[in-house]
């Protein structure tokens, strides 16, 4: 069962704006995410719980069966690559299991070679110009 999730409307809108683009329209690694966006509670910005993964979030999740901590940031595809620092897209398979999801929740998915884990969120940072 997949948990609960809640998007900005101002997210949902630039990510179906990204899904429905000429380079990602027929990318089937893409419909994990098609379908994310599909169930999603979406809300205003300024109705959205602060411990919610939003585009920007700094996020830190344990990974469940090692105890690994992981920070990340969640950013659209084009800022994957930008800088240094921990980023992923939420065109990856992790970013899109991250969206949406609250402190406390925790997701299955599949990792690139095929292992099944789970990720639970300890902590959500939102960013700057989300206030």
């Amino acid at each position: 069962m997949k948990p609960d999730i809640i998007v900005s409307s101002n997210d949902l809108e630039r990510l179906e704006g990204l899904l429905h683009g000429a380079s990602a329209r027929s990318r089937a690694d893409l419909d994990a995410l098609r379908d994310e966006l599909a169930r999603a509670d979406v809300r205003d910005a300024e109705d959205l719980p602060d411990n919610v993964i939003t585009m920007g979030s700094r996020v830190r999740f344990r990974e469940e069966l090692s105890g690994k901590e992981y920070v990340l940031t969640l950013v659209y595809p084009h800022e994957a690559g930008q800088d240094a620092g921990n980023k992923v897209s939420v065109f990856s398979p992790a970013g899109s299991a991250l969206l949406g999801l609250s402190t406390g929740q925790a997701i299955d998915w599949r990792t690139p070679d095929g292992n099944a884990i789970r990720i639970q969120v300890i902590e959500v940072e939102q960013p700057a110009d989300a206030a």
